[in-house]
Formats: C-alpha cells, sequence, structure tokens
C-alpha cells in the first residue's frame, strides 16, 4: 500500500485537479497520438473538425479545415494571439465556439501534454490542459502544499517561457493559465506567495491575480458536488500511474470541490463561468509611456478581468434583466473601474 512518501505535486493537486474537471463535465483524453493535433499549437485537429461542423451544419468540411487552418496561421503573430482571440469570439461568419449554449461545445482535458517547438526542441508540459472544441484555451500549473518558496517559482519559470520565441504560437492560444500550490492565500505577505492565482500569457511579465468567489451557490452546485465517476478515475490514475492511492484517507480529502484548486477550478472552469470569461472578460490594451530619455514605447498588453469586476458584471446583466436601467456600482480605489467600464 502506498504511504505518505507516495503523495507528491501529481496525486495530492494534479490528479484531484483533474478528476473535478471530469465531475464538472471536461472528458479526459489518456493520450493524444501525433496524427491528432497540430504541433505548432496542439490544437485537436479533428475534434475541431467534427464540433465546429456541429454549430455550423451548413457549412462543409473543406472551409472548416480552411478556418482551422486560419486559426493556426494567427498564432504566428506577434500579438500576444490577439487575432485568434479576436477571430474564436467573432459571432459572425463560421462559428468556432456556442458562448450561449455550453452543451453544443466539445470539452475536454488532459495531463502533461506537452508544448515542443519542433525547429528548436524547447519544451514545456503543462500538468493540466483544458480544450473547448480541440482549442487549448486554458492550462494548469499545480504545485504541491507548502512547497518551498509557493508559487514565486512558478512565477519565474512561466516569465521565462513567455519570453522564449520558440513558445510564441502555445501562448498565443492560451487564453489564461492557473497556478495553485493547493493552499488557502498566504496573508502575511504583501506578495501572497501561497493559494491559486491566474494570469494572462505577457510579452514581458504576467500579473498574478487571486479569485475569491462571491457566488457561494456555484460551489454547492448539483453537479459539482457529485460523485466521480469510478471508470473515469479508474482511467485517470491508471494513466498517472498512482491507483495505490485510492483508499488513502489523505487522497479522498484531496478529490472534495471544497479545495483551494478546485475551488478556483469551478470558479473559473466551469462551463458557463468560463465562457462568460472568454467572451466579455478578456481585452487587449495598448499601451504607451515614455521612458527616462522622453522616447515613447508601444506594449501590448493581454488583460483578464479580476474577480470584482467579473462579479460587478454579473450584478449590471441582472440588473438590466431585471428592467433597471441605472445603478451605482461601488468600488475601492486601484480595483480597475476603467477596465470594468470597458468590459461592460
Amino acid at each position: 500500500m502506498a504511504g505518505n512518501h507516495d503523495f507528491t505535486e501529481k496525486t495530492r493537486v494534479q490528479v484531484p485537479a483533474t478528476l473535478h474537471l471530469c465531475r464538472l463535465g471536461y472528458k479526459y483524453l489518456p493520450f493524444i497520438n501525433e496524427s491528432e493535433y497540430d504541433a505548432k499549437t496542439n490544437i485537436l485537429k479533428e475534434v475541431f473538425v467534427k464540433a465546429v461542423q456541429r454549430l455550423n451544419p451548413s457549412v462543409s468540411e473543406t472551409e472548416i479545415r480552411d478556418v482551422l487552418g486560419e486559426l493556426i496561421s494567427k498564432c504566428s503573430n506577434d500579438d500576444l494571439g490577439r487575432e485568434f482571440y479576436k477571430r474564436v469570439t467573432q459571432n459572425t461568419g463560421v462559428r468556432i465556439i456556442d458562448f450561449e449554449h455550453p452543451e453544443n461545445n466539445d470539452w475536454h482535458c488532459t495531463t502533461e501534454f506537452t508544448c515542443e517547438n519542433k525547429d528548436t526542441s524547447d519544451n514545456f508540459r503543462p500538468d493540466i490542459t483544458c480544450f473547448i472544441n480541440g482549442l487549448p484555451l486554458v492550462f494548469i500549473e499545480v504545485k504541491i502544499p507548502n512547497n518551498h518558496n509557493g508559487i514565486l517559482a512558478e512565477r519565474d519559470r512561466i516569465n521565462k517561457r513567455m519570453a522564449n520565441p520558440a513558445f510564441k504560437t502555445f501562448f498565443n492560444v492560451t487564453q489564461f493559465m492557473i497556478f495553485s500550490n493547493n493552499q488557502e492565500y498566504d496573508t502575511e505577505s504583501i506578495v501572497p506567495i501561497s493559494g491559486a492565482f491566474y494570469a494572462t500569457p505577457s510579452k514581458k511579465k504576467a500579473f498574478f491575480s487571486v479569485f475569491r468567489e462571491a457566488d457561494k451557490d456555484i460551489l454547492d452546485k448539483s453537479g459539482y458536488t457529485d460523485a466521480i465517476d469510478e471508470s473515469v478515475e479508474k482511467e485517470i490514475l491508471t494513466r498517472m500511474n498512482c491507483i495505490p492511492i485510492k483508499v488513502l484517507p489523505e487522497y479522498q480529502t484531496n478529490k472534495l470541490p471544497t479545495t483551494p484548486t478546485n475551488r478556483i477550478i469551478t470558479s473559473m472552469l466551469s462551463k458557463e463561468r468560463l465562457l462568460f470569461i472568454l467572451n466579455y472578460g478578456i481585452a487587449y490594451v495598448d499601451e504607451k509611456w515614455e521612458d527616462e530619455n522622453k522616447v515613447t514605447h508601444y506594449e501590448l498588453q493581454k488583460h483578464i478581468m479580476r474577480y470584482q469586476q467579473l462579479f460587478a458584471t454579473y450584478a449590471i446583466r441582472r440588473k438590466l434583466s431585471e428592467g433597471v436601467k441605472s445603478g451605482i456600482i461601488w468600488h475601492t480605489q486601484g480595483s480597475g473601474k476603467t477596465a470594468l467600464a470597458y468590459y461592460s
């Protein structure tokens, strides 16, 4: 039987997080063959074609494959994925994602899916990758609780990867990343080093945000707390080579929906919430600034809603649906009121 020494980053956080995604309705892919994905972007080609054809029944397969080629081409742009994002969220022409009806899309996740530049052999391997209609739009990196320096080492690692041109196409597809060491937020440090964070890709330095759920019902929603399908659990444990941990009490605790990692997964990757964030919660900003020599510089940045902005936007939508035409949003200084106006 496995002992405490068998609990690692993989068994404490990665496996339970993958199980939780399946609890939310993602289908686990234990293996992905080379013929099934585009090596430059990790887009699952046949999943994409079938899903998009289902959303656009009057469009031919040839046209859909042309759209796929267009998306792959856009991922080579030096634009933080702006043109890719515009095309994915475009509401005219061939629809790539159904943002109004989650069940019309295909949802998948996999573990340790390598991102490799075949020309340079540079590679990295996210712990978990999440797909909508074959597009790898989010990845998750996890660390074991009480790891040295908390999540700070992961910040340095992701910044180095984003600065590497070899990985440009992969980060142009990625809309945001989640990082967690499965602990509650550290309130002692000015910059929290423990907890669950999220960030969008950046040309220089990723900004890590915390997430605090305001809608407590979502964490208790039927289906998010149901038991995990035993056959799916066995498949994941087998793939990750950790079947013996299934009987251990610590494992049963780690896979609960209430862990810090699983809570942020519910908050950001449950189907309705993720579609809302993708459709309304991402913005590209052309930042203008001057250096000490009064030379003007321009920098493209990719922003994502902070949790305060997300729940304010939900409140605005709720009031509009009730026929309310005016109101006041109260936010503290520095919470992003101007960005909230833009998102809204």
